[in-house]
């Protein structure tokens, strides 16, 4: 049996079989775009899958070699890739830059750094494997934008036939000419290897004149800032110094060039990786380094405490407490992997957990009182009590006690309201209750909130809380 195949039945024994025989399927029969940056949501929604398998079985095949796991830096004004990293602990800290957009930023995970898988070069060759062979517009496809610009045959006709004036590959160290009519509008140079753009502003009287500008790309030196030039003839000269081929592009920045751009599908968000109960199981140890500190700008926790639980081993006894404690934990950490979240940490009879919407979390509140209601009934007892917080807000993703935490307001705040509850009852916050789809969960459910104001420990101000009996 060859190595890839040992590795497929692997994948079908760790990862759902539908997803598994999917996943197999492309690597076998997919066209080389299709292996490249794979698009995980748009691969579960094209084969009709559940997206938390499928993400949990990218996951799974890329530890088992199959795929190269990379988080892009996507710039959020055009979602091109700013810088690819083959693990977070590469990310970092200062500003990256858009030539495209002439605009630097701070990497947040929220939006800002996507999730895609590669195939593994071991296992199957693709173009993309060699970026500098690419032809030009596969280039901008497969390397320089990410896998949430929809980009169909239609839209990428529209980018070649009425967005751009000219675009060229210039081999290392060669010159080359371009003569161009510029219209009435603003006009960008844009060259993606080195991420470089010239602007050109062009306006005034249109002239007859042939006018000139010349540019030169090395890595040292790029071309940066806005020029003004007449609507007219140009000679534009370029001149390539580094060790790779550049593409230089001219598009014309009007309607058509946003509009293409513009048009995006959902990706998978490093936010979102680090709330998979998959990634924590798998990448333990490959999240963040001891001094990062990454910005995410919303993220819901949950909090739950069992309730009365030293005294129930008083009255019960050691090993049956025990038991009871066990199940319950199993329960629970079935229900926030089953809603799209992750166990951040257990503490004594406690677990904190986080979602990347609010109304994942309170499904999953929800299911874990029924949860417990079926464990009483089972045992005939009324001992499994749990008491629910969440509450959803900006934190930092840190490491601490050698794993991935979150530190922040947010994270206290979701711990208090926890503590606020007395009895088997969800404590939920304004962000969590002014959510359109909790909303809609707790029009279903029949339940009306109770409103109060809170004194939480160690937060100055007092704050508005919602009992959901």
């Amino acid at each position: 049996m060859s190595d890839v195949q040992a590795q497929f039945e692997t994948l079908n024994q760790a990862a759902d079989p539908a997803v598994a025989d999917a996943i197999v399927q492309l690597i076998r029969d997919g066209a080389d775009h299709e292996l490249n940056r794979v698009n995980v949501l748009d691969f579960a929604a094209r084969h009709g899958l559940n997206e938390e398998r499928v993400i949990s079985g990218f996951l799974h095949a890329a530890r088992l070699g199959l795929f190269d796991l990379t988080w892009n830096v996507l710039c959020p004004g055009c979602s091109g890739v700013l810088d690819a990293h083959s693990t977070l602990k590469s990310l970092r800290h200062d500003d990256y830059h858009c030539g495209l957009c002439a605009c630097g930023y701070e990497a947040s995970v929220d939006e800002q750094v996507e999730v895609a898988f590669t195939v593994s070069p071991r296992v199957r060759h693709i173009a993309a494997h060699d970026p500098n062979t690419l032809p030009l517009w596969e280039y901008f496809k497969q390397i320089f934008w990410s896998s949430g610009v929809d980009l169909n045959q239609e839209t990428f006709a529209s980018l070649t036939d009425e967005v751009t004036l000219d675009a060229m590959e210039l081999p290392a160290h060669e010159k080359a000419v371009m003569s161009l009519h510029l219209p009435s509008e603003f006009v960008i140079v844009f060259e993606p290897v080195t991420h470089s753009a010239q602007f050109i502003d062009v306006k005034g009287e249109p002239t007859k004149e042939r006018q000139h500008l010349s540019l030169l790309y090395n890595r040292m030196h790029t071309p940066t800032g806005t020029i003004t030039m007449q609507p007219g003839p140009l000679r534009l000269s370029l001149e390539n110094q580094t060790e790779v081929r550049v593409l230089p592009s001219v598009f014309v920045a009007a309607e058509g060039l946003h509009h293409l751009i513009g048009k995006r599908k959902p990706f998978l968000t490093a936010k979102r990786i680090l709330s998979n109960q998959t990634f924590r199981d798998l990448y333990k140890a490959d999240n963040l380094n001891i001094d990062q500190r990454l910005k995410i700008t919303s993220l819901t926790f949950l909090f739950t405490d069992l309730k009365g639980s030293t005294a129930l081993y008083e009255r019960v006894g050691d090993l049956q407490a025990f038991d009871l404690v066990r199940a319950h934990f199993h329960a629970l950490l079935d229900i926030i992997a089953a809603e799209g979240g992750a166990v951040v940490k257990t503490i004594g009879d406690s677990v904190m957990a986080t979602f990347t919407r609010p109304e994942q979390a309170l499904l999953a509140a929800i299911e874990m009182r029924k949860a417990m209601e079926r464990l009483n009934d089972e045992r005939e007892t009324r001992d499994l009590i749990v008491k629910i917080g969440i509450h959803e807000g900006p934190c930092l993703a840190v490491m601490l006690n050698e794993r991935q935490d979150y530190f922040g307001q947010t994270v206290n705040i979701a711990a208090r309201v926890q503590g606020l509850a007395t009895s088997q009852s969800i404590h939920v916050t304004t962000p969590i209750i002014s959510a359109k789809a909790v909303g809609s969960i707790l029009q279903r459910s029949g339940a009306t909130p109770i409103e109060k104001t809170a004194a939480l420990r160690g937060i100055a101000d007092k704050v508005l809380v919602y009992e959901i009996p």
